[in-house]
């Protein structure tokens, strides 16, 4: 029988992560040792036995094997939560090509100890009248400091103070030691959980109030969704129309999930959209939530974590970091605005939180719900196939109507002599705005601004004629494609009309909020960017600001059309809706949908009929058509006919592999070879290459970067290549000062 060996790393909570030792599994131990299982080995030197988990297993020695000890048990029962998120880390070593160590840092981030925030507090032991002559003695005596600190005391609610309130009074600590020692006063310890923001705001809320009653339809849905639930596991897409009450859903279906007895993980897309998530769910469930991001210090942070070790927080709200909470026995994941690209992590292991959820859920026995307004289409095909169930809200709560939407061409703009990013219908809405007293918001949309070029006479846009995505403008005069590498020379007339105006879209947020002072200059606006939400509340104060009607207007990036609800709310304007649609991804149109949805959803969330207005250079294209409207059936059914023809996910499988050097001439050779490899390994012409070709952002730190993607239909294809590719890599030293990530269905 050949011998096993397990790569195992120790003490994983504590020790770096970075390496593994050999152990030699024993024939006894052979169908109990998998990856992720918690054995028990002998370490170091003598006769130490420590825990560890298992991270690999494989036949073939590292060392010389009679050095190789052996493991001592394998652990057997409940299995450990570091055990259940090493075995998730080892799935996504496997589905997004990572290395183990990279997966595990992930899953399991090592976290540095940080010191309790504790107050001590000073409590006085004798009865009032005995305290006071005994102040008085002290005063006689000359011991001032002792006399004052009893003072104190007497003087505070319940006699006692805390120490930095003695200590802002003089009462030094030998004081307060010699009265100790003395029998007059008593000292405690108190641990002061360190909050970040959204909880310390969300706490003046009271934890009683109700949230408003679910309406038929949403009590439909919960117990449909259960009844989906009762024996099987399938993810459920819960496809809601902004404002239809989504979020009343997921409390519903959390509070169910406490009941018996497990957790509940609440993924958000943005940070910036904690502030009124937070809000909502501590209103129902007070003190038992947790939140978890990357703003927080490293004392909130461990204080967070620390809380949830003594089961003190039952939900976690966060990015998709947050999924990796470790809960003892999760329940519930609920993932809102499921489309969202920040999902996909941008650093290996390149995983999609969406589906390494379901994972998850799959080794917890726990359940997947997936929210949005704008469904992803990855998402909605499954739900087609059947792998996901569909559960729909066509309907706003409480019988509120869906704005009405306007498409304003701006072609026509120009044509008229009007060369502002403003029409001249989104100047008047918003004075009409004004007049009445509402709120406005204005989304630029600036995902992919600076690609693609276009005709602002026309609105022919420059394209690849092999990719059906827009060529991105480079510095060097090039137009270039970022999926094959297609080249062209700029261009300074329009191809199509001849007009002169083409180019890219040079507008941001301040030049627009200038624009509004221009017509506007009465309106009190406020800006929510890069630039204005550095600090680390930066969302928060800009959301509550325009919460409490501080301002008029809201301008912004993305940022600003994320799920939030604003009921005083009446216009959405929407400028250069284009700039989305035309970005080098074949994604645009999709991305374009959601967008101009979730931006035209922002108005009239309240008692009042909402308005919105897209401005668009392209006011025929189906997703711009399809969002006005909000038929989301409609854009799907355009879409995916689209991706079955230039074989595009999720119609196809497609994995992109970024290479990244110091040395431009280095990294085109190694990504020449690993096509050329791909070639000869390929077991079919169904498995088709695309590149290598620059990313769109070809050089960062004066690192050099390309992209070379693989396309097929079956998966398991897909993951044969990419493992050879990795055995190739590695034995051939010319790829050493390359580095190589993998992004699956990018």
């Amino acid at each position: 029988m050949q011998a096993v060996y397990a790569d195992v790393i120790v003490d994983i909570t504590r020790e770096s992560v970075d390496r593994t030792f050999q152990y030699l599994v024993p024939p006894e131990l052979t169908d109990r040792v998998k990856e992720g299982t918690a054995v028990r080995i002998p370490f170091g030197r003598g006769n130490r036995e420590v825990d560890g988990y298992v991270v690999g297993l494989s036949g073939e020695p590292k060392i010389d094997p009679a050095r190789i000890r052996p493991i001592l048990s394998a652990g057997s029962g409940k299995i450990s939560i570091e055990a259940k998120l090493i075995r998730l880390a080892a799935w996504m070593r496997f589905v997004y090509g990572s290395t183990m160590n990279q997966a595990l840092k992930t899953v399991l981030p090592v976290k540095e100890e940080e010191k309790p925030d504790a107050e001590e507090q000073v409590h006085l032991l004798a009865d009032e009248d005995t305290a006071r002559e005994q102040a008085e003695a002290f005063r006689r005596k000359r011991h001032t400091a002792k006399a004052r600190a009893l003072e104190i005391l007497l003087d505070r609610p319940a006699h006692t103070a805390s120490r930095a309130v003695l200590r802002r009074e003089g009462v030094t600590a030998d004081t307060l030691g010699r009265l100790e020692k003395e029998g007059w006063i008593s000292r405690t310890s108190q641990v002061r959980w360190r909050e970040p923001p959204e909880l310390t705001e969300a706490a003046g809320r009271n934890p009683s109030e109700k949230e408003p009653v679910l309406t038929e339809a949403q009590q439909e849905i919960c117990d449909g969704i259960c009844r989906e639930w009762d024996g099987q596991g399938r993810p459920v897409l819960l496809y809601g129309v902004t404002g239809s009450g989504k979020t009343l859903i997921y409390i519903e279906l959390t509070r169910r999930t406490l009941r018996e007895g497990r957790q509940v993980i609440i993924l958000i897309p943005e940070i910036s959209l904690s502030w009124q998530t937070v809000r909502r769910i501590r209103a129902c469930f007070g003190d038992r939530i947790a939140v978890l991001h990357s703003r927080m210090s490293r004392g909130e942070r461990f204080d967070q974590y620390a809380r949830i070790a003594r089961g003190e927080a039952q939900i976690v709200i966060g990015p998709r970091s947050a999924l990796f909470t470790p809960f003892e026995n999760p329940g519930l994941i609920i993932i809102d605005e499921e489309h969202e690209t920040s999902y996909r992590s941008g650093q290996a292991p390149r995983y999609d939180a969406r589906d390494t959820a379901i994972e998850r859920a799959r080794l917890e026995g726990a359940h997947v719900l997936l929210g949005s307004a704008t469904p992803s289409t990855d998402s909605f095909y499954r739900c087609r196939k059947g792998d996901y169930v569909l559960f729909t809200l066509p309907d706003r709560y409480g019988g509120a109507d869906l704005p009405a939407v306007e498409i304003v061409d701006m072609r026509e703009e120009l044509r008229e002599g009007n060369r502002s990013i403003f029409s001249r219908r989104l100047q008047e809405e918003l004075c009409a705005c004004m007049e009445t007293g509402s709120q406005a918001v204005l989304f630029l949309n600036r995902r992919g601004y600076a690609g693609f070029v276009s005709c602002r006479s026309c609105g022919h846009v420059m394209k690849c004629p092999h990719c059906d995505v827009s060529l991105t403008s480079h510095s060097n005069g090039q137009l270039i494609c970022h999926y094959c590498g297609y080249r062209t020379a700029q261009v300074s007339a329009c191809p199509s009309c001849g007009s002169p105006y083409i180019g890219g879209f040079r507008a941001g947020t301040q030049k627009a909020e200038q624009e509004i002072r221009r017509f506007l200059p009465q309106a009190r606006i406020l800006r929510m960017d890069a630039d204005t939400t550095r600090g680390k509340d930066g969302y928060g104060k800009i959301l509550r600001s325009f919460a409490a009607h501080e301002a008029d207007i809201l301008i912004g990036t993305q940022m600003v059309v994320k799920g939030h609800d604003f009921p005083d709310v009446t216009l959405s304007g929407v400028l250069a809706a284009d700039l989305s649609l035309f970005a080098s991804d074949y994604r645009s149109a999709e991305r374009t949908y959601q967008l101009l949805v979730q931006a035209v959803g922002r108005a009239g969330r309240g008692s009042r009929q909402g308005k919105a207005l897209i401005q668009t250079y392209h006011p025929e294209h189906y997703s711009i058509q399809a969002a006005a409207v909000q038929d989301y059936i409609a854009f799907y059914d355009e879409e995916i006919a689209g991706r079955e023809i230039m074989r595009y996910p999720p119609a196809e499988q497609m994995l992109a592999i970024h290479g990244a050097s110091a040395g431009q001439e280095r990294l085109e050779t190694a990504m020449r070879y690993i096509r050329q490899f791909l070639l000869r390994a390929r077991r079919s012409d169904g498995t088709v290459l695309i590149g290598p070709a620059p990313e769109s952002v070809a050089r960062v730190q004066d690192t050099w970067r390309e992209v070379l993607y693989v396309k097929d239909r079956d998966p398991a294809e897909i993951y044969r290549l990419r493992g050879l590719l990795e055995k190739y890599v590695e034995i051939n030293s010319g790829f050493r000062e390359i580095y190589l990530q993998y992004e699956y269905n990018v």
